[in-house]
C-alpha cells in the first residue's frame, strides 16, 4: 500500500483565513499593553509565519520579547484560532475534500502530520470530518514540537509500504529528503518556491494533487 503523508496548513487548509485575524488581535493586545508600537500588517506579511513553529515565529517577529510573554501571546493566537474554527470560519482550499475522497477510494492510506497543537488538530477533525479520510493523525505538540522528520520515524515504523509526502514548507520536504521519499510541493501555500525545490513534483492548486500522485506513485 502507498501511504500519503499530508501537511495541513497551507496544503489542505487555507489557514490565513483564521491566522491573520488572530495575529492582528494579538498585535492589538501587544500595543494596548505597551509592548509594541502600532503597525498594519498585510496578509502577505503575515502568511510567512504560517507553518513555522512558535519558537521560530516569535524569534523572527519579536525576538526581544521575554520567553514567558512569547508563550503568553502564542497561546492567545492559538485560542483565537480555535474560537474562529468553532465559529465555522475555517476554510479548506476548494476541492481539498474531493481530493482526499478520491485518494481514499483508490486505497491510498492517508496520514495527517501537522506542526500544530493537538486541540487545533482535533477542532479541524471535528469541523471537517477529517477522520472519514485520514487513517492516522500526528501533530508536533504530541512529540514536544520536535521536527516532522523525527516524528516520521514513528510513522515509518508503524506502516509498511512506500510513502509520498505532500506539503508547502521546507519542513515537509525535509521529511522526504531525509528518507529518500517522493514528494509534492504545494506552491499555492505559504512557503517559497525555493523551500520546495527538492520536491518530486509541484502543485499550483490543491486540485493538482490527485493527478500528481498518480504520476509519481
Amino acid at each position: 500500500m502507498i501511504n500519503i503523508v499530508f501537511d495541513y496548513d497551507g496544503t489542505l487548509h487555507d489557514s490565513l483565513k483564521i491566522y491573520a485575524p488572530a495575529f492582528r488581535k494579538c498585535c492589538e493586545l501587544l500595543e494596548i499593553e505597551g509592548l509594541k508600537e502600532h503597525s498594519e500588517y498585510t496578509d502577505n506579511e503575515i502568511k510567512k509565519w504560517i507553518g513555522m513553529d512558535a519558537k521560530t515565529m516569535w524569534n523572527t517577529f519579536m525576538p526581544s520579547l521575554s520567553q514567558s510573554l512569547k508563550d503568553k501571546y502564542s497561546a492567545f493566537i492559538g485560542e483565537k484560532m480555535l474560537e474562529y474554527i468553532n465559529q465555522g470560519r475555517a476554510v479548506l482550499y476548494d476541492g481539498a475534500l474531493d481530493i482526499l475522497e478520491k485518494l481514499k477510494a483508490d486505497n491510498y492510506r492517508l496520514i495527517f502530520l501537522s506542526s500544530c497543537k493537538n486541540s487545533y488538530m482535533q477542532a479541524h477533525i471535528k469541523a471537517f470530518g477529517l477522520d472519514k479520510y485520514f487513517d492516522d493523525f500526528y501533530c508536533t505538540e504530541d512529540y514536544g514540537f520536535i521536527p516532522k522528520y523525527e516524528i516520521f520515524k514513528d510513522i515509518k515504523a508503524k506502516y509498511n509500504g512506500n510513502f509520498i509526502v505532500i506539503g508547502d514548507r521546507y519542513s515537509d520536504m525535509k521529511v522526504a529528503d531525509k528518507y529518500g521519499l517522493k514528494s509534492i510541493g504545494c506552491v499555492y501555500g505559504y512557503g517559497t518556491e525555493d523551500e520546495l525545490k527538492s520536491a518530486s513534483a509541484v502543485a499550483y492548486n490543491v486540485k493538482d494533487i490527485y493527478r500528481l500522485v498518480k504520476t509519481i506513485d
